[in-house]
């Protein structure tokens, strides 16, 4: 009489997503055949007179079958994890020209213009500064501001009328209510992705040189808006 061999096979999905990591899938497979032949082979070869337990023969095909069907959902959730990749790939090359907005202080000044969006929750009066990349002042203001999100273009011209020459340079608010007390406010940058890398996960884009994943971007600004 054949014997077959005792093999240990977990009973729970969470234990073969366990087994999935550390036995090969080309390994499970040979064994289940193998289980499938010599079962087959010792049913042929029973004595009718001293039958075999079906039960545990039954029930250790179930396991093998769960163990085959995990398999295969590993498999599936591998090609949908890929097909996720690919369209966030996809979706963040798009963005590689468009102008967007998020959540910064330092914006480019390009042909006299550079742009930030401020935003209070009351009317405020705030001062603004602007450094340069070596951290000198270049201009200084203050400016009433509502409340929600409003631009403020600096046209590149310092507080002495310098005319600054093009560059990234970064903006620091601070805000007052009527009562002179602190107002929280915020700013957000608006800038073309200059490039997208693909190596990461998520990937990201590059605004201003600073890398911002897909979830960071707040609006995409059409062009002469």
């Amino acid at each position: 009489m054949t014997t077959i061999p005792s093999t240990s096979v977990p009973t729970s999905a969470s234990s073969a997503s366990g087994v999935s990591g550390t036995i090969d899938n080309t390994m499970i497979a040979s064994n289940f055949t193998t289980f499938l032949q010599l079962l087959t082979t010792q049913l042929k070869n029973q004595n009718p007179l001293d039958p075999l337990d079906t039960n545990q023969f039954t029930q250790q095909l179930v396991q093998f079958a769960q163990v085959e069907q995990q398999m295969k959902s590993n498999d599936q959730l591998t090609s949908l994890v890929s097909l996720e990749k690919s369209a966030q790939a996809s979706t963040a090359l798009a963005y590689v020209g468009s102008t967007v907005v998020v959540d910064g202080s330092t914006s480019p000044l390009a042909n006299g213009s550079a742009t930030w969006s401020l935003n209070v929750t009351k009317p405020s009066t705030a001062t603004i500064t602007i450094k340069d990349a070596t951290g000198q002042t270049a201009y200084s203001g203050t400016y009433g501001v509502n409340p929600g999100n409003q631009q403020f273009v600096w046209d590149g011209h310092g507080s002495d009328g310098k005319v600054w020459p093009d560059g990234n340079y970064t903006l620091t608010a601070t805000a007052l209510d009527a009562n002179k007390q602190s107002v929280a406010i915020s700013t957000e940058v608006q800038a073309p992705v200059d490039s997208v890398d693909l190596t990461q996960d998520p990937p990201l884009l590059s605004v201003n040189g600073q890398n911002y994943p897909l979830d960071k971007i707040k609006r995409i600004v059409r062009s002469g808006s």
